[in-house]
């Protein structure tokens, strides 16, 4: 990609602070945005922005199952920014991988409470203030592969990440009159913090050896910056007629291997 794409943008990102977020913080700034890091891990958000530049980031504390604090952070960035143009929701949890037979229910409210009702909360009130500015926004979701597939992933994140599918489908139906477009970007298997320390407990080469042995597409490594392209081109201007979709990094492994 060459180009800012999203000069004059002002952002949010959920789950800034490591993974896809922070990458996406990166390259978002790079493309000449202006990003609301919204995190619950202090001290990874701040040190992301000041390795981007305090003109370019900044961080606030939000923990998305929180509504009064989501609207909050919205609310932070429009009176900082003056509007908002673009919400990245990626804040999200892994659960521990188990049978149904032994599901965790308390782990599987969490994983809910974050993944589904976070991001609903989060295009709910970012939504609000795109339709009271008239702003033809973009609001871009990660979901995964277990959006579509099964077998991938922990029972939790898997119905989670299929509610996000349909809350971006249906979302996308009742915002397309306000020009505001929402999309997902669904990776494989990224070794992010969150996969490598709270699923796999394993060392990012080790996830990496490992879903590179199950990908469809060889020669290539997956990492967070392919993922955060995807959701670059989604929030910019250049995905101006694309919405419900879901846009899949995975090389192909949902089409061929489910």
């Amino acid at each position: 990609m060459s180009g800012r794409r999203l000069e004059g943008k002002i952002v949010i990102i959920t789950g800034g602070a490591s993974g896809i977020g922070a990458e996406s913080v990166r390259l978002f700034t790079e493309h000449g945005a202006q990003v609301v890091i919204v995190d619950v891990q202090d001290e990874l958000g701040q040190n992301v922005v000041a390795s981007v530049g305090e003109d370019k980031a900044s961080y606030y504390h939000c923990d998305v199952t929180n509504e009064t604090q989501v609207e909050n952070a919205v609310k932070y960035t429009v009176e900082k920014y003056g509007k908002l143009d673009v919400l990245f929701s990626n804040a999200g949890v892994i659960e521990t991988f188990v049978s149904i037979l032994d599901l965790n229910l308390d782990e599987f409210d969490r994983t809910m409470a974050i993944n589904l009702r976070g991001a609903a909360a989060f295009i709910k009130h970012a939504a609000r203030v795109m339709v009271e500015k008239g702003t033809r926004g973009s609001i871009v979701c990660t979901t995964s592969i277990a959006a579509e597939i099964s077998g991938t992933a922990p029972h939790g994140y898997t119905t989670s990440k299929h509610g996000l599918l349909g809350l971006i489908k249906s979302a996308s139906g009742g915002l397309g009159k306000h020009g505001i477009r929402v999309n997902g970007v669904a990776p494989f298997g990224v070794a992010t913090p969150l996969v490598c320390n709270g699923y796999f407990n394993l060392e990012p080469n080790v996830v990496e050896e490992m879903t590179l042995k199950s990908a469809n597409l060889k020669g290539i490594v997956l990492k967070a910056h392919h993922v955060a392209e995807a959701a670059l081109f989604l929030a910019s201007d250049e995905s101006a007629y694309v919405s419900g979709q879901n846009l899949a990094v995975d090389g192909g492994y949902t089409v061929v291997k489910p």
